[in-house]
C-alpha cells in the first residue's frame, strides 16, 4: 500500500528523501509468511508503531492543519507558523521542514485519517469585481470634499470639511472590509490614532511648520488637498497591487517545492508590485496636483503612501507589531517638529527651532515627512521581504472574499 503513494518508493519516506532510516511499516521486509498473521497481527504492529512513532504525534498535534492541506507546502507553512524549525525537523530524522511536511503529507492520505482535502473555496461570482468598486469609494467621497471645499467659503466650508472627513473615513473602512487588504487582525486603537495624525500632518503638517517658522500663523490654516486626496484615490491601486501580489504568491505556494523555492519567488513579486503601486501614486500626486494647482509632495506624500500600503500589508497577513511601531515612530517624530517649532517661541528656548528650522532651509517643509515616512517605509520593506516571503504568511485562512 505505501507503494502507492507520490514520491514514496520501496526505501520508505526517509530514504526517498536521502535519509536513511526504518521504513514507516514495520515488518515490511519479514517475508511472505508475515501476510499469514491476519488483521488482528496488521493491527497490532500498527498499535505499537503508533505508540512510539513522533510523526505521528506531531501529526495528531497539528491534525486540523493536515487534514485541510491540499499539498505538503501549505502543511510545511503551517508548521512554520507554529515554530517548527529545520532543528526540529531534524529530531523526526528529515533534514528540513519540508520534507518533514511531506511524510506527515503523505502518512494523513495512507492512514486514512483525513477526508478529501479542503481546498480553498473559490470566491463567488462577482465578488473580486465587488471588492474593487468598493475600492473606488474612498476616492469618489475625496474628490467630492476636495470641490466643496474649492467652492465654498466660511462655516459651510468647515461644515463640509467635517462631514467630508466622516464620510471618507467611512469609504475606506468599507473598501477595506473585503479584499486582499481586508484583515481579522484589527487595528489597535494607537496605531489608528497614529494613522490618522499622519493624513493629518498630509494637509496640515507642512504649512503650520512653514508659518510656525514665519511667526505665524496668520490668517487661515493652509490645506494641502492635492496630496490627501491623491493619497485616498491611491487606496484603488493599493487593493488591486495587493491582489495581484496574494494572488501570485498563493500560486506559488501550490507549486514551490520547498520553503526556500518560494521565498525566492515570492521577493520579487513583493517588490514589483510595491514598486507599481509607488509608479501609480507618483502618477496620482502630478495629476492631482495639476488640477488643484497645487505642489504634488511628491516626497512627503508619496513615502507616506508607501509607508501605509506596506503596513496594511503586513497587518494583513497578521505581522502587526512592525507597523505599529513605524506608524508611531513617524508620528511621534512629525509632532516634535511642530511641537518643537511653536515652543521655541518661549523665551530661553528658541534653540529649539534650530533643526526643524535647519531641514526646512535647506530641503523644504517636506522633508520633515520625506525622511521620517521614508524612512519608516524602507525598514517595513525590509521587514516584509522577510516576513511576507514566508508560505507560513500566505497559508490560507478564513479572511473574506
Amino acid at each position: 500500500m505505501a507503494s502507492s503513494l507520490p514520491g514514496m518508493g520501496a526505501e520508505g519516506v526517509y530514504g526517498g528523501r536521502g535519509f536513511p532510516g526504518p521504513s514507516l511499516t514495520p515488518g515490511a521486509g519479514a517475508g511472505a509468511g508475515a501476510g499469514t498473521e491476519g488483521a488482528d497481527g496488521a493491527r497490532r504492529n500498527a498499535g505499537r508503531r503508533g505508540a512510539a512513532d513522533p510523526v505521528k504525534a506531531l501529526m495528531h498535534r497539528h491534525r486540523e492543519l493536515c487534514e485541510r492541506a491540499v499539498d505538503p507546502l501549505e502543511i510545511a507553512a503551517g508548521l512554520e507558523a507554529h515554530g517548527v524549525t529545520d532543528r526540529t525537523a531534524a529530531r523526526f530524522r528529515h533534514r528540513d521542514v519540508f520534507s518533514l511536511a511531506e511524510e506527515m503529507y503523505a502518512r494523513v492520505a495512507r492512514d486514512g485519517e483525513a477526508v478529501a482535502p479542503d481546498a480553498e473555496r473559490p470566491a463567488p461570482p462577482g465578488a473580486r469585481a465587488y471588492w474593487a468598486v468598493l475600492a473606488l469609494v474612498p476616492g469618489i467621497l475625496g474628490a467630492g470634499v476636495v470641490a466643496g471645499l474649492r467652492l465654498t467659503h466660511g462655516q459651510p466650508r468647515l461644515a463640509i470639511a467635517a462631514f467630508g472627513a466622516l464620510a471618507v473615513a467611512f469609504g475606506l473602512r468599507l473598501a477595506l472590509r473585503r479584499g486582499p487588504l481586508s484583515s481579522s487582525h484589527g487595528m489597535t486603537g494607537a496605531t489608528l490614532a497614529w494613522t490618522c495624525w499622519l493624513v493629518a500632518y498630509a494637509l496640515l503638517g507642512d504649512g503650520l511648520l512653514n508659518a510656525g517658522l514665519d511667526g505665524g500663523p496668520d490668517g487661515n490654516w493652509p490645506l494641502a488637498t492635492a496630496p490627501v486626496l491623491a493619497l485616498v484615490l491611491a487606496c484603488a491601486p493599493a487593493v488591486w497591487c495587493a491582489h495581484l501580489f496574494v494572488g501570485r504568491a498563493r500560486r506559488r505556494l501550490a507549486t514551490s517545492r520547498g520553503l526556500e523555492e518560494f521565498a525566492a519567488s515570492v521577493q520579487p513579486l513583493l517588490l514589483g508590485a510595491f514598486g507599481l503601486f509607488v509608479c501609480a501614486l507618483l502618477g496620482l500626486l502630478a495629476v492631482c496636483g495639476e488640477m488643484l494647482d497645487e505642489p504634488p509632495a511628491y516626497a512627503g506624500a508619496g513615502t507616506l503612501g508607501a509607508l501605509l500600503l506596506l503596513a496594511r500589508l503586513l497587518t494583513t497577513r497578521g505581522f502587526t507589531h512592525a507597523p505599529a511601531l513605524a506608524l508611531a515612530g513617524a508620528g511621534t517624530v512629525e509632532a516634535a517638529a511642530l511641537a518643537t517649532v511653536y515652543a521655541a517661541r518661549l523665551p530661553g528656548l528658541s534653540f529649539l527651532a534650530t533643526p526643524a528650522d535647519t531641514l526646512v532651509h535647506t530641503w523644504g517643509s517636506g522633508a520633515v515627512p520625506a525622511l521620517v515616512c521614508g524612512a519608516g517605509a524602507v525598514v517595513l520593506l525590509l521587514h516584509a521581504s522577510r516576513t511576507l516571503t514566508r508560505a507560513s504568511a500566505h497559508a490560507r485562512t478564513g479572511e473574506a472574499p
